[in-house]
């Protein structure tokens, strides 16, 4: 009777064992096969949000600086960085009409102004020029010069943009009160948007 319990013990041992060892080979195999999906979730996800575009933008810099011509720069860029890689002034450079703190936007004309020059007229910014009118940046004057829009009108792209912060794309302007479609169409080629 001792030898068929022993023989029992015997054979439950040999089972539970068994079972352990096939428990424990199958556990990493898991662990291998949520390996690579965890990994393609990360690659989809940095897919998803690719890095931020249009960082660069092209400036014109004429004028009293040493090598004038077309420059790549990043967006956040001032006058200051667009004339250090334009060489910097000449020597007859009028220094005084020239705001070096000011942002630069994609498409801008600076033009540095020799000594002697007629101050800028209105309408420029100190001394950037652009062919259409930027938005983020211009006086109540400006925005009525343009198609459809009059005093009550401007002042309230001005107001919307004093409390919301700059426009990010010309059909954000739609958001101001007064402003529709119609009234955006008659303006939206003379208007530069950064």
């Amino acid at each position: 009777m001792p030898i068929r319990n022993a023989g029992f013990l015997l054979i439950i041992t040999s089972v539970v064992v068994v079972f352990l060892i096939i428990t424990r080979e199958e556990e990493p195999r898991v662990q291998q096969e949520i390996s690579p999906l965890k990994i393609s979730t990360t690659e989809s996800q940095e897919k998803s949000n690719p890095s931020k575009e249009n960082t660069k933008i092209m400036v014109d810099i004429k004028g009293a600086v040493a090598k004038p011509g077309v420059f790549e720069m990043p967006v956040e860029s001032r006058v200051n960085d667009a004339i250090k890689l334009a060489g910097g002034f000449t020597a007859d450079a009028d220094q005084s009409q020239v705001n070096l703190a000011q942002k630069v936007q994609d498409e801008m004309i600076i033009n540095i102004p020799v000594i002697g020059e007629e101050p800028f007229t209105q309408g420029e910014v100190s001394s950037i020029q652009t062919e259409k009118l930027s938005i983020n940046y211009a006086t109540q004057e400006e925005i009525e010069t343009l198609n459809g829009i009059g005093p009550a009108k401007a002042q309230a792209i001005i107001q919307f943009r004093e409390e919301h912060g700059f426009f990010s794309t010309a059909e954000d302007l739609l958001q101001v009160p007064g402003i529709g479609e119609k009234t955006l169409n008659n303006f939206i080629d003379d208007i530069q948007v950064p």
